[in-house]
Parts: C-alpha cells; structure tokens; sequence
C-alpha cells in the first residue's frame, strides 16, 4: 500500500439535525401528490405543497402512508412485498440504523423523516449530524487523496477521532485499513466541499448519528489516511 498521509484534524460546527438538507423539494411533494392520486396539483401555490402533501399522506392508515412513500423513494430497489413488511416495521423501527442494507438507510431516513412531521411523532424520531471538518495536510499534495472517492479517506480520518468501541470502528477495521472501504459511501450522506486553499480543506459532512455522533466528542486530533486503490492500480 502507498504510504498513508498525515493529518491534523479539527471538528467544528457540529449538530444534530432532524431533516437532511434538501432532501424533499416542492417537486418531491407534487410528485407525491400524483402518487396519491391528488387532481392538478400543479395549481397548488407553492407555499401550500407541503402542507397540502401532508394532508394527503395522513387520510392514509400510518403503515399505509409509509408504504406509499417508500414506493416513492425506494420502488425499483425492493419487491413489494420488502416495501410491504417494511412499511410496517417503519412505525417502531429505526430502518436508517437497523436494515442491513447500508445503501438504503438515507432513503429510510427520509422516508420517516417526513412520516414523524406529517403525523406528528407516531413514527421514530429520526436524527442525524452534520459538521465541518477541517483536514490540514503536511503539503499541499496530501489532499489528492480527497480528489476522487473522498468519502472513503474522509471516513478512514474520522475513524481515528472516535473510540474502537464506535460502530465505524467495530464494524469496518479492516476497510479503514485496508485498499477499498466501499461501505464508506453509505456512511456519510452528504459532502460538500466548503473550503480548500494551499493545504487545508473543509467538508460539510452529514451522516447517521449511528455512525458519527461519536465525532463530537473529538475536537483536534492527528490522523493519517490513504485513498482507497482501485483495481488498476493493483495489476
């Protein structure tokens, strides 16, 4: 493997959220409204489609509702008798933490993140975190790791701020040491790059608070990390 890069690492602007950002639109609540049969919703004033969606969802049973939203985000990822069984398990259970099927755990988190404010908390509380991570590099050129598939490295750095006890730690220790951590694409859900100049860079990180509610507690620290390598660069 390449030699692994160091870093010192500063945690800053860290929250708890309750909705991911951007992730229902207007266009998102007329296409629900479409789903469920509502005439012309088009002609629904903008700042009436959330409410009017809302309205929608909960003349629908609770399970019923969910389903009708899972079908929406998740209808060519699942059969429908997965949607099915999961509509229902979606009242009681945390899917965005409990599914094994990490790839889908944003579009569960959405999906109850919309159920619990329509139906004002019969459906889990869902909870993420979003922070500013600050990498500063020994040079310039220790941030190329970040260019392509920056996901990976990134978790790789966090997973040094949080305990061996945490879940990214206990789960995925041989990925974060190892050439190719794919299920890093799954734990962060949303990255932005907020600043770069000479050997700095900043990331706006959103992720489960399964994963890096740990983070918080890190501060500053010293990490080293290395890009995942892919399949040519092994022959």
């Amino acid at each position: 493997m390449e030699d692994k890069n160091k870093f010192a690492v500063e945690v800053s602007s860290f929250t708890t959220i309750q909705e991911l950002p951007g992730s229902w639109t207007n266009e998102d609540y007329k296409a629900l409204l479409v789903k469920m049969d509502y005439e012309n919703p088009e002609d629904i004033q903008a700042s009436e489609l959330k409410e009017m969606c809302f309205m929608s969802i909960t003349d629908y049973e609770p399970a019923e509702a969910a389903k009708v939203v899972l079908e929406y985000l998740i209808e060519d990822e699942l059969t429908d008798g997965q949607i099915e069984n999961l509509s229902h398990q979606m009242l009681t259970e945390k899917l965005w933490e409990e599914n094994p099927k990490l790839d889908l755990h944003i579009s569960f988190y959405e999906a109850t993140q919309l159920l619990y404010e329509a139906y004002n908390g019969k459906f889990p509380r869902a909870e993420a975190v979003r922070f500013q991570l600050k990498i500063t590099g020994e040079n310039p050129e220790s941030l190329s790791i970040f260019e392509e598939n920056p996901k990976a490295p990134i978790v790789r750095i966090l997973s040094q701020g949080m305990s061996d006890h945490n879940l990214v730690n206990r789960l995925f220790g041989d990925q974060v040491e190892g050439t190719t951590f794919e299920e890093a694409e799954n734990i962060i859900w949303q990255l932005e790059t907020v600043d770069k100049k000479g050997n700095e860079i900043t990331f706006d990180i959103v992720s489960s608070t399964y994963w890096l509610d740990d983070i918080k507690y890190a501060n500053s620290y010293e990490a080293t990390s290395h890009a995942d390598i892919v399949a040519e660069d092994k022959e």
